[in-house]
């Protein structure tokens, strides 16, 4: 895996390395002591978003991008409306096998871009403190970091239980 990453537009055919991207990344951040509440979290996200990703995404006038290597999906994001020129990024994940190749970083790139063709010049985003490396790269990248918070309640967007989550947003 050392070609040059592309990035396109989710496909149907997609839609079962995107599930299992989805899945291991989520079960590799997970700690044992919320291994439960993890694969509540993936159960309770793949039936409202990653299962039908084309449907949710469109619904909130955005979209689904893969990372491909020489075939391969080793990347992954979205983007959503959250507001009449404002962005929301999601699901962005890179397989634990293509790591440190600045895949990341490119998808965050294109993310920006897309913002800027639709006209909305603001991108926002959320991490939890368990992905440290998403919260350099943000860091790095211009990101502010406007609002932390304890996740309590679960959702599609956020597992709960009590872990620290950055909420970023950046003016393109």
């Amino acid at each position: 895996m050392a070609g040059e990453i592309r990035i396109r537009a989710f496909l149907p055919a997609d839609a079962a390395a995107v599930r299992e991207l989805f899945i291991q990344v989520n079960r590799l951040l997970a700690p044992a002591h919320l291994a439960e509440a993890f694969e509540g979290y993936i159960t309770r996200s793949l039936a409202e978003e990653i299962d039908r990703l084309a449907d949710y995404y469109s619904s909130r006038n955005g979209g689904f991008w893969v990372a491909i290597d020489d075939d391969e999906i080793v990347g992954m994001f979205g983007l959503e409306a959250s507001a009449e020129h404002a962005m929301e990024l999601r699901r962005m994940y890179v397989a634990p096998g293509a790591r440190r190749r600045g895949i990341a970083r490119k998808m965050l790139g294109f993310a920006e871009e897309e913002c800027r063709c639709r006209n909305r010049l603001q991108l926002q985003l959320s991490t939890s403190e368990l992905q440290q490396d998403a919260l350099a790269l943000y860091r790095n990248a211009g990101y502010e970091n406007v609002r932390e918070e304890i996740a309590g309640a679960a959702s599609n967007k956020t597992l709960g239980g009590g872990i620290r989550r950055y909420h970023f947003t950046k003016r393109l």
